[in-house]
Parts: C-alpha cells; sequence; structure tokens
C-alpha cells in the first residue's frame, strides 16, 4: 500500500508500462466502474482522460497521431526512415514509425513523422486539468493535518500481458479522491488500464464530507473552464465529433468539410489543412471526444438531436443542378456558352441563389450501365461540382460563365426540375495520404527484378515506377510534345489553363483538361480515388496520344482553339459592348439635362472693372 501527498517533480517522466495498449485501450471497466458522465462516482475515470495509455501519467506534451490517439512525445516510438514513397514531398515524411494500436480498425499501422503534431485544444485542457487538479485548494483547512489517515484506492491491473491479474493499491492522505488519484496518475502509479476501482475509506473520519466537497468544487471549476475551450471556432457551438488538422486546430466534423468545399485554408491559422477532403473517413479526436462525451454528455445529445433535425429538414438543399455536357475536372477552369432555354434558367437560378454552385456531368454516349439504379442513364454518374467565377448575360438572353472546378460526386438519385436535371450526389474524396503511401511502397516493392543478360532493357512497367516517376514521364512527354509544335499545346490554351503544374495530385486534372481524346478514354481519371492511379492512366492515355495519327490531332484540335478563342472573343465583345451603353447613356443623361435647363446658368464675372 502506498501513500500520497505531493507530486514529486514538476515534469513527469517516461516509464515502462504494458506493451500490450491494444487490449488495454479496448478494455471495459468492470461493472464497479459503470457511472453516470458528468458524476464524481468514478473518479479516476475523469483521471484516465488526460492520461497517456503508454506511460499511465498525464499528457505531457501530446502528440496527435492520425489515427486519432495521443501519446506523450517522450513515449513516441523508434522512428526509422521511410523507403519507396516518393509522393507527397513535404517536410517530416522521410521518417515514420510502427503504431502501438496497429490492428485497431482506424490505425493503418505505420505513422510518418510528418503527420504527427502539436494538438492546440488538447494541450490547453490539459492545462486546465493540472491547475484544477493538481495543487490543493485555498480553503482546504482542516484536510491540511499530516495524522490524517486518508483513504484506500484499490484496482487490479494485467501488467505482465497475461490476463492475470493482480491486486495493487494505494492510500491517498488528505483531500478527496480527484487531488490524490491525479497525484498517482502523475507519478506513473495509476495504470491506465486499471479495473475493478474500489474506493473505501480506511476508517471512519469527521473529514470524510469536506473531502466529497473538495472533490465536487474541483469538478465543477474544471467542468466550466473546460466549456470555453471546446468550442467549434467555426460553427461557435460545442465541437460534435471533433476532428484535428495538421496544424492541431480542432473543429466539427462537418465544419472541416464545409471549410473544404470553399478552401483549404485552416479557419484559425490559415495554414494549409493538408487533410484528404474525405473527411469522413479520418478518425476523430478520441481524447477530446472522450472529454467532451464526459463532462458535456447532456450538450452532446442536444447537438446530435439538432444535427439529425437539420439535416432532414435540409433535403431540398441536396438536388444539386446538373448541367450534362462535358466532363469537367477539379481545380480546372471550365468555360460555357449558355443558348439553351432550360440551361439559362438553371444557371440564372444558381447565380442568383447566391451559392454559384452547379454539376456538371458528360453525356452517355455509348449507353453504359450505371450503378445505384440509374440504369443506361443519359449522363455518366460521376461528375466535378462547378462554381461560377464570371457570370456575363447577353443583349438575348444567352450567358458566357466561367466556373472552376471545386470537387467531385457520385450522383445517387436523379430527376428533373424544369427541364433539366437535379441530382442527389454524394461527395468524392482521394484516398488518405496514408494509403497513397502504404499503395506505392507495396507497388514499387513488388516490382521485378531485370535480367542483366538481356540485351534489350524494356521498358519498367508503370506499377513498379514511384509516384514521382509518373509524374516525370508525364511532364516529358508535355515537353516532347512543345518542342515538336503540338496544336494541342497552343499559348492560347496554355494561358486558359494555366503552366504545366509539379503537383502530382494537381497534373491528372491539367493533363486530362488539354488532351485531345475522346472524352470516355478520359473518364476513368475523373472517377479515380487516387493520386497515383491517376498518373498512370494519364501514362496510359500518352500511348494513345502518340499512336494517334497527325490529321486527327489537328481535327481534334480545331474545335478546341476555335472554342476557346470564340469564348474570349464573344466575351471581349460583350465588354466592349457595355462600355459603349454606358458612354451612350451618359450622353442620353447630358441630353437630358440640357433639354431641361436651356438657359446656362450666368456666370461670374472675375474681372475688376
Amino acid at each position: 500500500m502506498e501513500n500520497v501527498d505531493a507530486p514529486s517533480s514538476p515534469t513527469p517522466q517516461a516509464v515502462e508500462a504494458n506493451p500490450d495498449l491494444t487490449s488495454a485501450a479496448s478494455s471495459d471497466v468492470s461493472s464497479s466502474d459503470e457511472y453516470l458522465p458528468g458524476t464524481l462516482d468514478a473518479p479516476h475515470l475523469i483521471v484516465r482522460l488526460i492520461q497517456c495509455q503508454r506511460c499511465s501519467r498525464p499528457l505531457h506534451t501530446p502528440l496527435r497521431l492520425p489515427c486519432g490517439n495521443a501519446i506523450c512525445r517522450s513515449c513516441l516510438p523508434t522512428v526509422r526512415p521511410r523507403t519507396g514513397i516518393t509522393y507527397p514531398v513535404a517536410e517530416g515524411r522521410e521518417e515514420g514509425f510502427t503504431c502501438y494500436w496497429t490492428g485497431a480498425s482506424n490505425c493503418v499501422g505505420e505513422h510518418c513523422v510528418g503527420d504527427c503534431g502539436v494538438d492546440v485544444v488538447l494541450c490547453n485542457v490539459l492545462g486546465l486539468f493540472q491547475e484544477e487538479l493538481a495543487f490543493p485548494m485555498p480553503d482546504a483547512g482542516a484536510s491540511e493535518n499530516p495524522d490524517d489517515s486518508g483513504r484506500i484506492v484499490r484496482w487490479k491491473v494485467d501488467e505482465k500481458g497475461t490476463n492475470s491479474l493482480e491486486d495493487q493499491s494505494a492510500h491517498l492522505s488528505q483531500r478527496g479522491w480527484l487531488w490524490g488519484l491525479y497525484l498517482l496518475a502523475w507519478e506513473g502509479r495509476l495504470p491506465y488500464n486499471a479495473t475493478e476501482v474500489v474506493y473505501e475509506p480506511e476508517r471512519e473520519r469527521a473529514g470524510e464530507q469536506m473531502h466529497q466537497q473538495d472533490d465536487q468544487i474541483r469538478f465543477e471549476r474544471l467542468r466550466d473552464r473546460l466549456r470555453a475551450e471546446v468550442d467549434c471556432q467555426v460553427c461557435y457551438s460545442l465541437i460534435l465529433d471533433p476532428l484535428t488538422t495538421p496544424c492541431g486546430h480542432t473543429f466539427c466534423r462537418k465544419c472541416v468539410a464545409r471549410v473544404l468545399d470553399h478552401t483549404d485554408l485552416c479557419p484559425v491559422c490559415r495554414r494549409k489543412v493538408g487533410i484528404p477532403a474525405a473527411v469522413q473517413a479520418e478518425p476523430l479526436n478520441s481524447t477530446i471526444s472522450q472529454i467532451i462525451d464526459h463532462f458535456f454528455a447532456d450538450q452532446v445529445a442536444s447537438r446530435r438531436e439538432a444535427d439529425v433535425e437539420d439535416e432532414a429538414g435540409g433535403d431540398h438543399e441536396k438536388d444539386l443542378p446538373l448541367f450534362v455536357c462535358t466532363l469537367s475536372f477539379p481545380t480546372m477552369p471550365t468555360f460555357l456558352h449558355i443558348f439553351e432555354p432550360r440551361y439559362r434558367l438553371m444557371i440564372r437560378r444558381v447565380v442568383e441563389s447566391g451559392n454559384g454552385k452547379f454539376g456538371m456531368v458528360m453525356y452517355n454516349r455509348r449507353g453504359r450501365e450505371q450503378s445505384d439504379g440509374l440504369g443506361s442513364s443519359t449522363f455518366m454518374q460521376y461528375g466535378t461540382v462547378l462554381m461560377v467565377e464570371r457570370y456575363e448575360l447577353l443583349p438575348d438572353g444567352r450567358s458566357l460563365v466561367i466556373a472552376s472546378g471545386i470537387s467531385r460526386f457520385k450522383v445517387i438519385e436523379a430527376g428533373e426540375l424544369d427541364g433539366y436535371h437535379v441530382a442527389k450526389t454524394e461527395r468524392v474524396d482521394d484516398i488518405s495520404l496514408a494509403e497513397e503511401e502504404r499503395l506505392e511502397a507495396m507497388e514499387t516493392s513488388a516490382s521485378p527484378i531485370p535480367d542483366p543478360t538481356d540485351p534489350i532493357t524494356p521498358e519498367p512497367p508503370l506499377d513498379s515506377m514511384s509516384t514521382q516517376e509518373l509524374l516525370d514521364l508525364s511532364r516529358d512527354f508535355i515537353r516532347n510534345q512543345r518542342q515538336s509544335g503540338a496544336p494541342w499545346l497552343h499559348p492560347r490554351v496554355m494561358l486558359a489553363y494555366g503552366p504545366v503544374p509539379t503537383d502530382a495530385a494537381r497534373f491528372p486534372w491539367w493533363f486530362a483538361s488539354i488532351l485531345p481524346i475522346a472524352e470516355e478514354e478520359k473518364y476513368p481519371i475523373l472517377s479515380a480515388v487516387s493520386v497515383r492511379e491517376r498518373l498512370k492512366l494519364c501514362a496510359r492515355n500518352q500511348d494513345e496520344q502518340a499512336n494517334t495519327p497527325s490529321t486527327q490531332l489537328s481535327e481534334t484540335y480545331i474545335p478546341q482553339k476555335l472554342v476557346i478563342g470564340t469564348f474570349f472573343a464573344i466575351f471581349l465583345a460583350q465588354v466592349g459592348i457595355n462600355f459603349l451603353q454606358t458612354v451612350r447613356g451618359g450622353r442620353r443623361r447630358r441630353q437630358a439635362m440640357e433639354l431641361q435647363f436651356p438657359h446656362p446658368l450666368p456666370q461670374l464675372n472675375r474681372r475688376r472693372n
């Protein structure tokens, strides 16, 4: 039995703990640990909220892991160099480690150092826990008596990982349970995976009620101070399903999804978010989520109910208007000349709504069967959400539109509204960066070894090439085509779509936008969910482009050149017409003024007589 009086050191030191963290993290407390959230029935569960699952101490300089867990920086596993990975190119991605939670549903097993960073909200929360639980209450009074026998806490723990529980206990002198248990955890003597925790007084004493009041005061003050730290900085409400960005800021999962619809910058620090747009697949911040659920269970339940009602009442907003025309890609511009009456109405509604978003899908010219019950619909199932950037209305009702691709979608259900198609869609996102790196390492490591005796060196298969090599292959193809004077790389086209991207994630969209091949051949690039897979599709399309006769190239390019040139000509002509109308209107106003005041006002004679 141990006696706890005060913290021995202001900074906790790492100690060796049970290595079987997967079972410890998933094991439930015994029946004696059942409690109502937000109460003091089981104070050790409050302390457990901020304990490191590796060293059992309160988290110190915590690192946020991509799988949603958090550990002390000193508890980070051994770091080793990562091989066979070239994308993405960023600082800290050259080294990685095997996660303690390998095998869990939300952990891929290996993390790179660049994906592990500080958690701003968690650091603030840990500071509040330390301020409220680690120091004596100023009005404790009688509990300062060192002869007070205190109380005993008993628990069982499987320290050797043999499923054999050992009985352990500690004597808590002075004050309440929260203060004593926090000090036990501070010294590393309260295991994170302790079960069957029992609280019992060593003997009856008059100060028992005072200790209970001490716990209650600490708990209420901690809860009140925590509330201000767990507000989302986007919706300014209690964080629901907390998701932490690589820059360390935590928001509601849905708030992050809304932010990514418009920008890839953090709403707080304006750094690049750097997480995949597949927000729904990202693990939650488990530590922050548990703290919020424990202290604010009622508010979380109310928020979830309100969230469900908002979704139920907002079904009409999920009807995305569809423009069935061509193939558009994210981050790329699309130039439209709207002349059909149904699409005139659609674009006018999109612009007037203030949303500015509509979906672009290509025609299903070959009558392919689409999934989700769409059958052989008139359009393909995958498309791109476009945002209207420029809208010019012509005098005869036609309009010129410049729109930029935002994201991809998959049509789930389609219908018609006033002649044009509308659809319920689901967002299509890429796989996570960790999965992208794992895919590259797996494919490049399985590449066949070339035969040194073979006089002819064959071209390496695309699967054996690194992601960076695939990008370089396509960029070299573009460079050679420009040197040979390919008409589809005319300066006017380059002006419209921009220079050759150096980013592997953006290059396939640029390449597919200007490559003069059939849209049916470029469609798989839009539906692919991996950067590496899209680069391989670009490489295969290069072979098709190289085998296309030059006469066919010119025939394919002429419409593209004419479309872009005609669009800009009409656009500039409309700007000129608007300018002339403005000048003419000014002249008419001056003439009306002259008719209203036919006699000029007398001028002052400034000369002296």
